[in-house]
């Protein structure tokens, strides 16, 4: 049976969650990307809390014009920012399934500059 875009994603992500899992001491970042925006979220799994979210569709970004992977940089650093600001100084990164490089890659880069250890 051939797997589609999607299916091959979700079979990484299930893969990939089972070794990252976000705890009181080291949250999980979860990334998700569409065709046209990027969302970033600070997870903490044994509770099921989200501790901070941004998102592309954030007003903050809404006067943006240029690239998409400037877009997640952007992104990155605001999570980075607000991740700080709730006492989050380390965490773990989940691509969700995506490959490390273009947007998913700009994102990790923007938080990293923001102060995040990863």
């Amino acid at each position: 049976m051939k797997m589609n875009k999607t299916q091959r994603r979700q079979r990484i992500q299930k893969r990939y969650r089972d070794t990252v899992l976000g705890t009181a001491d080291m949250p999980r970042m979860s990334v998700f990307r569409s065709n046209k925006e990027i969302y970033a979220q600070i997870v903490n799994d044994e509770t099921g809390a989200t501790l901070a979210s941004v998102s592309s569709r954030d007003k903050a970004f809404a006067e943006h014009s240029g690239t998409k992977s400037e877009l997640a940089q952007k992104v990155g650093k605001a999570i980075g920012e607000r991740a700080l600001a709730a006492g989050i100084s380390a965490i773990r990164f989940d691509r969700g399934g995506y490959l490390y490089h273009g947007r998913v890659k700009s994102l990790a880069d923007g938080a990293r500059e923001a102060g995040l250890n990863f």
